[in-house]
């Protein structure tokens, strides 16, 4: 039992880098978005020190966390299969598949960044930032009550929150815009 708490504590590890990396690669894209409208010198230089930021953070703490917080579930899994009989857990397998969706777009965005290429704004940036946020919420909450019938209030309460986050993000917008 012991050795299944170290797994355990492995996996909660970097399943918490692994979203402290999407939390902060998003943020980042969102300066190099703004780094755009900069004047030069300042541009260019804002705009190569984000590149090398965002290439250490996705390449030596956001994909390894991926990889470990996956390699260590599938050690749990091995270790109580009986979880795959429970409904709760195909529903977290579910929100797990959307968060490596969200992962693998992060990936095409940060691509493009290291081409300069900037296909969204940083407003976009921001509510995209939400979508690691949204996940997060429904996994604990998930693997916390352990319910599948209760997770569609579950979900009911991220949509709600999801409007809040949204009225949230308008609200600072027009704080920003008044602001400057």
């Amino acid at each position: 039992m012991e050795f299944y708490n170290y797994i355990k504590a492995l996996h909660l590890i970097f399943v918490i880098t692994w979203f402290a990396g999407l939390f902060y690669i998003v943020r980042l894209f969102v300066y190099h978005a703004e780094a755009q409208t900069k004047p030069e010198p300042e541009q260019s230089i804002l705009i190569q020190q984000y590149q090398i930021m965002q290439y250490r953070l996705w390449y030596i703490i956001t994909w390894p966390s991926a990889i470990l917080a996956s390699i260590f579930a599938f050690v749990l899994l091995y270790l109580v299969p009986a979880w795959l009989q429970q409904d709760w857990m195909w529903v977290k397998l579910g929100f797990v598949l959307l968060l490596y969706a969200y992962h693998l777009k992060c990936h095409f965005i940060f691509k493009d960044l290291q081409s300069n290429i900037v296909k969204n704004s940083s407003n976009f940036y921001r509510l995209w930032n939400e979508g690691a946020t949204l996940i997060l919420f429904a996994v604990v909450f998930l693997v916390l009550l352990k319910n599948a019938v209760n997770w569609i209030y579950g979900v009911i309460g991220i949509f709600l929150f999801s409007i809040l986050i949204l009225l949230g993000y308008k609200f600072y917008k027009n704080y920003r815009e008044r602001k400057n």
